[in-house]
Order: structure tokens, then sequence, then C-alpha cells
């Protein structure tokens, strides 16, 4: 089954560098000001400040303790000027670029963890499936103060990242500060090419599929569309339920999200961007064909879902094609355009907000799960807030519906009472206090852990169970 998007074409890039200095949607273009009308004769200069600016770059050459180069001045004023506007827009100089579009395509070098700047550190937004951010503990929140033994404050973003990339087998020293920790944290990384499988899918009961996707790359509607073929045959042809799982997966392309969320609906609207200028006004709707064949869905989400994950829970949300489990999301919903420059380098900029078929706005207010999970050992515990949202970030945009904007409180789950092993649980909880695993779905992909799945991945054991209880409904309802 192909699913095309009802929109003008847009050569489309995962907004993510190989250790991502943001992430979330982003379009390649060639600025044309005169065809957007971006900029209008009318408008004055700002001259007063363009001679303040004059000034003070005269008097660093003159006054400054060290020459300085005037490449290096005026390049370090483009990056102030775009960091300046909100935690998302950057310059990218032609390495950067580069290395921008390899990340695009899967496979790319560094430690796989995707980052942002915050106070003057470098702040973990999630680390990536299979990789050795994930591997060594790294999680979302995380605040990278050293890189090796120097202090990252001071640092741009693309420096961090510079220090952080090397060659594959070489090792750094992470020196973290983790909220409710009182001393720094120390990681020993050894670099790697990081292959990101996007796609992965398991059988999690006879009828029931597991799909997770880690990341949104160019391929992945293919990939996922294939995926659930390979569980429908499985199954015997047709599936009882999915559960689909988009915990800590920080974006990437749009049209893979927009696909992803066509892949499951009929008809309807799944996201729309609105801007100032006129290519940032599009619409995405869904064509006839739901792969599933309306069988149901459970969403898995967590405040490491950020940007294209959101597109797709906040479609599937609104379209009520699916349940959303999980906690709240990031918060990100902003698009970035990549616009090339004639050094060979870009700009990645924000121009739009993308806005959920019902008109929602989740910038740096997230997607409120339908039903929200604490976050569990075996037992219920106490949220310790260690992750970081768009809401955190210094400018951060502000929401267009107001800062009280449309979120429905979830349905509370605090209070759980598993059913299936149920006495696998119980006896887990005298026997050791082992916390879920923090790494989405890894632990059902592991065939050799032979846990319990509650005690492997509680949300999942809850959506599994949400979806078999789905699943006789349905099956109830459509008796005559």
């Amino acid at each position: 089954m192909q699913h095309r998007m009802r929109a003008a074409a847009l050569v489309v890039a995962g907004a993510a560098l190989g250790f991502g200095l943001t992430f979330g949607v982003g379009v390649f273009a060639q600025k044309d000001t005169a065809a957007t009308g971006a900029t209008s004769e009318s408008e004055a200069l700002p001259l007063d400040e363009l001679r303040t600016f004059t000034e003070v770059y005269g008097r660093i050459k003159d006054d400054y303790v060290e020459t300085t180069e005037d490449k290096k001045l005026l390049t370090q004023a483009i990056r102030g000027m775009l960091s300046g506007l909100d935690p998302h827009s950057s310059y990218l100089d032609p390495e950067e670029f580069k290395e921008l579009r390899q990340g695009t395509t899967g496979t790319f070098g560094g430690l796989g963890i995707e980052v942002g700047m915050e106070d003057g550190f470098v702040k973990v937004i999630a680390p990536i499936d299979d990789t050795p951010a994930q591997r060594a503990g790294l999680k979302s929140g995380d605040l990278i103060i050293k890189l090796d033994e120097k202090p990252v404050q001071g640092m741009t973003i693309n420096d961090a990242v510079k220090i952080m990339r090397g060659e594959p087998g070489t090792k750094i020293k992470l020196t973290v500060a983790r909220k409710g920790v009182n001393k720094p944290l120390e990681f020993v990384l050894e670099r790697a090419v990081i292959r990101v499988q996007s796609v992965k899918s398991r059988m999690l009961a006879p009828g029931f599929g597991y799909v997770r996707i880690t990341q949104f790359q160019s391929q992945t509607e293919q990939q996922m569309l294939k995926a659930i073929e390979a569980l429908k045959d499985e199954a015997g042809g047709k599936l009882k339920g999915l559960v689909l799982d988009l915990r800590n997966n920080p974006g990437g392309v749009l049209q893979g999200s927009v696909g992803v969320a066509d892949a499951f609906l009929n008809d309807g609207l799944v996201v729309y961007t609105d801007g100032r200028v006129k290519d940032s006004k599009m619409r995405y709707s869904a064509h006839n064909g739901d792969v599933l064949d309306g069988a149901p869905m459970v969403v898995l989400v967590n405040g490491g879902s950020a940007s294209a994950s959101e597109i797709v829970a906040g479609a599937l949300q609104d379209q009520k094609r699916a349940i959303i489990m999980g906690s709240k999301t990031f918060g990100k919903g902003s698009v970035q355009s990549i616009q090339e420059l004639a050094n060979g380098g870009a700009i990645k900029l924000t121009t739009a907000r993308y806005f959920t078929p019902s008109g929602r706005s989740i910038q740096a207010e997230g997607i409120v799960p339908d039903i929200e999970l604490p976050a569990l050992k075996v037992d219920a515990i106490e949220d310790n807030g260690l992750g970081v949202k768009e809401s955190d970030l210094s400018g951060h945009l502000d929401n267009p519906n107001g800062k009280n904007g449309k979120t429905d409180a979830p349905k509370s789950k605090s209070e759980v009472v598993p059913k299936a092993g149920d006495a696998d649980v119980n006896k887990s909880d005298k026997s050791e206090d082992k916390p879920v695993s923090s790494r989405a779905g890894d632990a059902v992909l592991d065939k050799d852990d032979n846990r319990p799945l509650a005690q492997k991945d509680y949300a999942l054991f809850e959506a599994l169970n949400m979806l078999k209880g789905m699943a006789i409904v349905n099956k109830t309802a459509s008796k005559p």
C-alpha cells in the first residue's frame, strides 16, 4: 500500500545532525525573498542598530587583546543572530550542512544523542536506541557539563558537537549533572558509526503486533508498512491490534511522520503548518486505506517524544483512531526550514508552527495522553521530573492558543491492577527491586530476557492489556 501526501512537493530532510543539534521536522529550500515577499521595500532599515553593530565590530578589530579574523567575527555574529531567535534556529557551516544531509540516511558518526543548548550547557533531549549513549545510560534531561576535562559552559552547540564527534573506536568522557543526583556522573563512551534502525517490530501476543519507530527518516513509512505486513502474515492475515511505540523518538522527517499517520487513517486532516511566508502554509491530508483495517491501536509516548512523533500522536488522537498512552510529550510544535547559502552552508530557520487536525498547537505544551502512566518500576513511583520539555528551553516560541490552551485532563493510571502476569509481578516484588527498562522497546525485543512483560516494560504491558480489552469490545459489538 502506498500513501501519498496531498500537498505541494517538498525536498525534505530530518533536522537532526549526527549528534542532533536540534531535532524535529524540516525542509530544504532555496530562499527567494522576491517570490515570498518576506522583505518589504517599505520597511526602514534599523540604521541606529546597524551603526552600533559597526561600532562594536570596529572596536573589537582595534582594541581586542588579540588580532581577530573578519571571517570569524562575522560567522559568530551570524550564529548569535540565529541562536537568539529560538532554541532550534541555527547556522550550519558547509561541513555541518553536509553532515545534516548525511544524517537523514540513518547512518552517521557519533555517540547517538539528540542534544540542545540550555543556559550555556549541552542538554540531552533523548538518547537514540541501540547507540553508545543509550547503552551507557544517558537520560533525557541530563546536563552535560564537561567533555573530557573541558568545561562546556561558554562553548557554542556546534563547538560541543565537534568535540563529541570523532573517529569510531575512540573514547570520550562526559561529565553529567542529573536532577535528583547530588554529585556529577561520569560516562565513558566509545564513539561509533551510528546506524539507526528506524523501525523495529515483533508480535507481542497471538494477533497483537508491536512496532517501534526510533526516528522518522525518508524511508520510515515504507519500512513500517513492510513490518506490519510481516506481522499480519504471522497473525494469519489480520492483526487484532497494534502498539505503536514512539517513546524517546525525537522526530525527523516531516513526510515520514505524515506517511505513518496516513497509513492508519482513511481520510481527514493529518497536520497543517502556518507561518508568515506562503511556502510555510501547508496542509497534509490522509488517503483512503487503513493498513490495519480498523483494528484497535495504542500509541506509546513520553517526554522524549518530540516534533514528528507529536504530529503522529496528535493526528491519531484528534481523529480518534488510537488511544495515546504514556506521559506528556516534549512540546515542539515548530517547523525548521533548511535554507542553503551561497557559501555551501545553510541556516536552519523556524518558519512555521504546526497544528493538529483540531487546530491544537502543542508548542511548549506537549500532547497529553488519553491515559497517563506514572513512572513505574513494578509498582507506582513518583515521577522524578527528569525530562526536559520544549517549554524549559530559553527563548522557546509561545503557544498561539494561549498558555492555558485546550487540553483535556488525562485519565489517571496511578492505581493499576494488572491482569495477566499478576502472580509474576507480585513474586518479583518480593525477590528483587529492579526498575523497568528505560530503553523503550528494548526489553520486549530482547529474546534472552525471560522476565514477565510487566517487569521488562510496564507501559507496554498496560498497552497490550488495553488492546486486548478493545479487541474484545470490537468483537462483541460486531456480533448481530
